[in-house]
């Protein structure tokens, strides 16, 4: 295979997720943050990333408080990727948090060593090549989807060169989807970095093949979509939900509903949001609602608290989601990894979409697998509320026993530990365990 053409298959990989059906059936408005439908701002996005992101980059000097030569990598790319892996460093000395040059890692962004992109730059004569290849396969979606072609160049020939450069030990991923993400494993199964996987939220049947040297998965449910994905690589562990340890402890043991968190993300429309959220303050007077969008969503909802004063707000920004979820007796959302932490804490979970999209009905299938029951109507939604209203039974959370490997088990609430203790084995080598 020629250098080009290598170069042509690893950009389709970094890119697998974007040239789903599911991605480019998304609605504009969702689509839109992501990769504009407008092809004049497509190219201004380009042209902002091209002076911000990798002119800016070349200027921008890098100063990492840690040493990352030989040290193990926790590669983040978001504040929940943080939050799912800071347990590893807090176990081990010899871990350190890792993000590309300019990431958004939300409220964490100073706390994480970078990587440098300044080369990124030098391998845009790529371009054209990768794009006339990339058409071939996926046809005119490489017209639509162009900035985000230009965007995943570069990532694999910095990251093999930084690769070499401080040689880690090995990577933990939180992300495997992500396009700086997978340019990095693939560097790593180059450059022969061992690299490790830590679920940190549901999985899809529309993500990549399941590609790491030991992958930590939460229960059977994730094993069981990726075998869905494609040939499963490495070694599989099944051992909880590690960021939901902290507070497994203090499962809702209200017997009826009285506080009901309403959980929003970027596909729900505002207006059926808005309907919902009049029609329930309507029918239950008593009850307190909290409405919380995606932390990703920038749309004001001022309006509706400015509409209805008793509607409260938590910012998913600053509160993390089982702080949330510690304060309802009840979560209402439609398509979110939300309803399975909601269940853990023995938290009511309803099945709602906002709205008629033809996208992600039930994409995870908590309520085709009976973790959540569904409501597709506002007064099937509020029937099942009143009965929950008046009684909620205890054992809940026992549904979530196919996400949650550990849940009635002596490991129930040591996910962390289990994890620490697999990747540990998982680093010794063999002639030093004997």
């Amino acid at each position: 295979m020629t250098l080009l053409a290598a170069a042509v298959v690893r950009t389709r990989d970094i890119l697998q997720l974007r040239f789903t059906d599911l991605f480019a059936s998304l609605p504009a408005r969702t689509l839109a943050p992501i990769s504009p439908p407008n092809p004049l701002r497509r190219l201004l996005k380009v042209a902002g990333y091209a002076a911000l992101r990798l002119v800016g980059n070349v200027f921008q000097p890098i100063r990492n408080p840690e040493p990352l030569r030989g040290t193990v990598w926790l590669y983040v790319v978001s504040q929940n990727n943080y939050e799912a892996l800071r347990f590893i460093r807090e176990a081990r000395p010899d871990s350190v948090l890792v993000a590309g040059q300019s990431k958004e890692i939300g409220r964490y962004n100073g706390q994480v060593n970078r990587l440098s992109l300044r080369r990124k730059l030098l391998y845009y004569w790529q371009l054209p090549f990768i794009f006339r290849g990339l058409q071939k396969t996926e046809g005119g979606r490489v017209w639509r989807f162009f900035d985000l072609i230009f965007n995943a160049i570069g990532y694999y020939e910095v990251y093999v060169r930084a690769l070499r450069h401080y040689r880690p030990r090995a990577i933990v991923f939180a992300n495997d989807h992500n396009d700086d993400a997978r340019a990095l494993l693939l560097a790593a199964r180059a450059c022969g970095v061992p690299t490790a996987y830590v679920q940190h939220a549901s999985v899809s049947t529309n993500f990549p093949p399941l590609g790491f040297d030991l992958s930590l998965l939460e229960g059977q449910d994730a094993l069981d979509k990726y075998q869905q994905c494609g040939p499963v690589r490495g070694r599989v562990a099944l051992v909880g939900m590690p960021k939901a340890d902290a507070f497994l402890p203090g499962k809702n043991l209200n017997s009826a509903v009285g506080r009901v968190g309403i959980a929003i993300n970027m596909l729900d429309e505002t207006a059926a949001i808005t309907a919902t959220v009049e029609y329930l303050l309507q029918e239950f007077p008593a009850l307190r609602f909290t409405l919380r969008p995606h932390p990703g969503d920038r749309r004001d909802f001022g309006f509706l608290q400015q509409q209805h004063p008793p509607l409260l707000f938590s910012d998913a920004r600053q509160q993390n989601v089982f702080e949330f979820l510690g304060q309802q007796d009840a979560l209402i959302a439609a398509d979110t990894s939300t309803h399975l932490e909601a269940t853990l804490l023995n938290v009511v979970s309803l099945y709602f979409r906002f709205g008629t999209h033809g996208v992600a009905d039930d994409y995870y299938g908590y309520a085709a697998h009976g973790l959540v029951e569904r409501a597709d109507t506002l007064p099937a939604l509020g029937e099942l509320l009143r009965r929950y209203q008046q009684h909620k039974p205890a054992d809940l959370y026992r549904r979530a026993a196919y996400y949650n490997a550990t849940l009635g088990t002596p490991d129930e609430g040591r996910s962390q530990q289990r994890a620490v203790r697999l990747l540990a084995e998982w680093l010794t080598p063999p002639s030093l365990s004997t």
